[in-house]
């Protein structure tokens, strides 16, 4: 049997996403190629993996059984991966996940002021609004909003981070709180605390916009589109904005550093979440401050 080991990642991927487009999606190939590489597959292996129905391709008999063996094999080539990162020294890419506002906002600038610190690595930054699997190595690090939910991971928590309503400076005068209209989420982060006290606030009126990052939403308001409830650190140092009291409390949301057990050993990986520690906690003042 001559069989390319690359073709097994793809067919898991595949059966993980049910359809061409996705699978294409997630490896960053067009959908031609994964279909070229199960039909390979399938040859080298003389069995018949998926059946191609209008509705996506769903895994045969044979497939859901070699499914879970694949499973085993790429998480194996991921503890590989880790533990020969254990040997590497300090030096090489940590890529670090977190979410927009976070990562653009708060993180990069202060990280910038720090490079010479680690200037041995490559830092890859990627802000993303989806939830990053460590234990299939998309990322190294991630800083979560929220207490992490993933099991076998080692987290942490850094500190808080606070929001507050904001409009553009003038927006309320001379508008009835009737007429103001509101920024928020979209239906994917609808569930957010930050996004149900906002509901709480607007009652019956209008969204003017809703998106899924916050540094859209913080533009939003600068156009004067309407209120938003937005980090403090994003919005009370900006000029432009002007916080709107309210009588309802304040929404904090804590920020944790989650790692894979198995990364964390690696002296680089050490090293950039050593820094993430030092750099949230010196913010601690900007991200949460004192009431007044």
């Amino acid at each position: 049997m001559k069989m390319d080991w690359d073709d097994v990642r793809v067919f898991l991927a595949l059966a993980r996403a049910g359809s061409l487009a996705a699978a294409a999606r997630t490896l960053r190939v067009e959908h031609t190629t994964v279909a070229r590489r199960i039909a390979q597959l399938e040859q080298a292996l003389g069995l018949h993996l998926f059946d191609r129905l209008p509705r996506g391709w769903i895994l045969t008999s044979e497939g859901e059984q070699l499914a879970g063996r694949a499973a085993q094999m790429e998480e194996q080539a991921f503890e590989f991966m880790r533990e020969a990162a254990d040997g590497v020294p300090l030096s090489g890419t940590v890529r670090l996940s977190a979410a927009p506002s976070l990562g653009q906002e708060f993180l990069l600038p202060r990280l910038g002021a720090i490079h010479q610190r680690w200037a041995s690595i490559t830092l890859e930054l990627v802000v993303e609004t989806r939830v990053a699997v460590l234990s299939r190595r998309e990322a190294d690090l991630a800083l979560r909003i929220g207490r992490p939910q993933d099991p076998g991971l080692a987290a942490r928590l850094l500190g808080s981070m606070a929001y507050g309503l904001y409009c553009r400076a003038g927006y309320t005068a001379g508008r009835s709180e009737a007429q103001w209209r509101f920024i928020g989420y979209d239906d994917s982060l609808a569930h957010a605390p930050e996004h149900q006290w906002l509901e709480s606030l607007r009652g019956n009126r209008s969204y003017a916009l809703r998106a899924n990052t916050l540094p859209l939403q913080r533009d939003a308001v600068r156009m004067g589109l309407g209120l938003a409830v937005l980090p403090h650190f994003m919005a009370a140092a900006d000029p432009q904005l002007e916080r709107v009291p309210v009588d309802a409390g304040p929404v904090a949301r804590e920020i944790w550093l989650v790692v894979h057990p198995d990364v964390r050993r690696s002296p680089r990986v050490r090293l950039i979440a050593d820094l993430l520690v030092e750099v949230v906690g010196a913010g601690a003042d900007v991200l949460a401050p004192s009431p007044g």
